[in-house]
């Protein structure tokens, strides 16, 4: 079944084989992908549908020489296979094994690590000008998506790249729109017109011809070249990526690795800035993911034969708490509305969209453009809850600074897969939040310890009438109703167990991990002070000045970076207050980005379960931290 992916160590194997042949191994790897991929789990669907794109990419392009970028890096397992790691795929996103994104430390072939969207063109041709001034030759090779144009950045980097007339090649994989068959043939014929080395000299030798014609030279060229610009706006697509300074070659078919072979070819002989445009189906190949590809966009391990996913749990998310309440509040407040940038279904907004198809906004990969949005519905007296990854709504932070900060307008933020998120890795974990909100004016910043305080957050939120940002983690959501009930008072801080000995404020997640170290540490003989720090800004400093009376030694934990988080707020105030005979001891991330690895794993490894809060206790007691 593997007669051609066996022998494949490295793109230089794909010159011995015929075109044909490299077909065959296009439904290997196929076979391959879904076999491993059901196992680890992955991102799928986009995988399978870049199958044959990758074999000629490799095939055309000589890399790393050639420098290939994928834009969203999920989508880069065929390319990794080709480049000699498919012997490590049991590994895929696993503790110390190798990434779901492409990594310079894996592979001298992954250039870029790509993890958010919508940057490629703007690395490419900052790679391309560099060729450029050092005098070198190889070709520079951009595969984006058509989600990911949405991205305003995107759009930059295109005009910019028109403007400047490098040698640039993006490629547009195009999994949405079809391809019109007459349209498409004519316009495929007249790509290869255009791109002749024939065309171009006769081109070149008419228009010298032309202007030797006395005084009507000049007009008659011109007319002429409009004449041909409205025969090409009729018959050629991508008209707007002409205008832009491109020259535009497609739509091509993305699974026909012939066309493929032959456009690339082509591409690589045109001057200046050439875009490529392929149709591809996701999940092309595995009639499950074809028939469902947002689901096997991210998918956990699951059944190769049924599709169904091994679910480790029946317990609701938080994206699914989440969305259910906001359904509920929707019910009750008519200004209420749903906002997210093409992660509806991930943020647990799909159920809202139907049932208030006039409330809810997908925006696409626009985060800027979403808060900005958010704002101007804010101002104009809606209550905008927009549902955003954390690692995504970094990318608007202009927007949360300038549009609803300044404006102090009722945009509630609701940060999904907060802290760490697993084996997504380094570009997604959430592990930065607090920090880039902290220190904005107007800002509420809060953090549920379960379930049922989420759903209280978002009450309190919809009520407060300025921003409010609510960050809550990935996976199952917790019930810790039988530690406390407290659901009310959202804006203090909560005492969850009182001890002498020292006191743990732990943020969001880590409550039940500090929780359960309080339990460990009794069997010690030692007691101590749980609080649950929900609300992170405005910091509650009435109440941590007044436990700091009864406690000298003080452990903050929270699943974000240690620098500029909650410790370091709590740091701050028992600075301003001179309060020299305090201890305080912050558990946090480290100042680097988390590799991946499954969140129980990276607790264990950073310390950041009940055993390492535990273990910091005993230390700080014993007066060795």
């Amino acid at each position: 079944m593997t007669k051609y992916l066996n022998k494949l160590k490295s793109p230089g194997d794909l010159e011995t084989l015929s075109e044909q042949e490299m077909e065959l191994l296009a439904s290997e790897i196929r076979e391959f992908l879904i076999d491993k991929v059901s196992q680890t789990g992955g991102h799928l669907a986009s995988n399978l549908g870049v199958v044959e794109l990758s074999l000629a990419l490799h095939s055309v392009f000589d890399s790393p020489k050639d420098r290939i970028i994928w834009d969203v890096g999920h989508q880069s397992y065929v390319h990794k296979i080709i480049t000699g790691r498919a012997e490590k795929f049991e590994t895929l996103r696993q503790l110390e094994g190798i990434s779901g994104f492409p990594k310079r430390e894996e592979s001298i072939h992954d250039i870029y690590e790509s993890g958010h969207s919508s940057t490629s063109v703007s690395v490419g041709l900052g790679m391309a000008k560099a060729r450029d001034i050092n005098d070198e030759d190889y070709s520079v090779v951009v595969v984006i998506g058509d989600g990911a144009l949405t991205g305003g950045i995107a759009f930059e980097a295109l005009n910019n790249a028109g403007h400047c007339t490098s040698n640039l090649i993006v490629i547009l994989n195009d999994n949405e729109m079809s391809i019109s068959q007459n349209i498409g043939g004519i316009s495929r014929h007249l790509n290869r017109l255009r791109t002749a080395s024939s065309y171009r000299k006769m081109k070149d030798k008419l228009k010298k011809a032309i202007y030797k014609i006395p005084k009507a030279g000049g007009p008659i060229f011109f007319t002429l070249e409009k004449m041909r610009d409205a025969i090409k706006y009729t018959l050629v697509d991508g008209i707007i990526f002409e205008e832009l300074g491109f020259t535009y070659l497609g739509p091509v078919d993305g699974h026909n690795l012939h066309e493929l072979i032959y456009v690339l070819n082509n591409a690589k002989n045109v001057s200046g800035p050439v875009l490529v445009h392929i149709h591809t189906k996701k999940g092309k190949g595995y009639l499950n993911a074809e028939k469902e590809p947002d689901r096997f966009h991210g998918i956990g391990p699951f059944d190769s034969e049924t599709g169904e996913v091994h679910s480790k749990s029946i317990n609701k998310t938080y994206s699914h708490i989440f969305g259910e309440k906001l359904m509920q509040l929707a019910e009750e407040n008519p200004k209420v509305v749903a906002i997210t940038a093409a992660m509806e279904d991930g943020t647990g907004l799909k159920e809202f969209s139907k049932r208030f198809p006039d409330k809810f906004f997908d925006v696409g990969i626009a985060e800027q453009h979403a808060v900005s949005f958010a704002t101007g519905l804010a101002l104009n007296g809606m209550i905008p809850f927009l549902a955003i990854y954390s690692t995504f709504l970094q990318r608007s932070y202009d927007q949360i600074m300038m549009d609803v900060c300044l404006h102090n307008v009722p945009v509630i933020f609701c940060i999904d897969r907060a802290g760490i998120v697993g084996e997504d890795g380094e570009t997604h974990h959430g592990i930065f939040d607090i920090s880039y909100l902290n220190h904005l004016p107007n800002l509420t910043i809060l953090a549920p310890k379960d379930k049922y305080e989420l759903e209280a957050m978002l009450t309190f939120a919809m009520d407060l009438n300025k921003p409010c940002a609510i960050r809550y983690p990935r996976g199952s959501a917790m019930d810790l109703s039988h530690i406390s009930n407290n659901y009310k008072d959202i804006n203090k801080l909560e005492i969850l167990t009182k001890g002498e000995d020292l006191c743990i404020f732990a943020v969001g997640r880590m409550v039940k991990a500090a929780f359960d170290a309080s339990q460990l540490l009794k069997e010690h003989k030692i007691n101590i002070t749980v609080v649950n720090a929900r609300i992170i800004k405005p910091l509650d400093e009435a109440a941590i000045l007044e436990i700091l009376k009864s406690h000298k030694k003080v452990i903050v934990i929270e699943d974000n970076t240690k620098i500029g988080g909650f410790g370091s707020s709590v740091s701050a105030l028992i600075h301003k207050n001179s309060l020299n005979d305090i201890h305080l001891y912050q558990m946090g991330w480290p100042d680097k980005y988390i590799e991946h690895g499954s969140i129980a794993e990276l607790d264990r490894r950073y310390g950041m379960d009940e055993k390492g809060i535990m273990k910091n206790v005993l230390e700080m007691l014993n007066g060795r931290k």
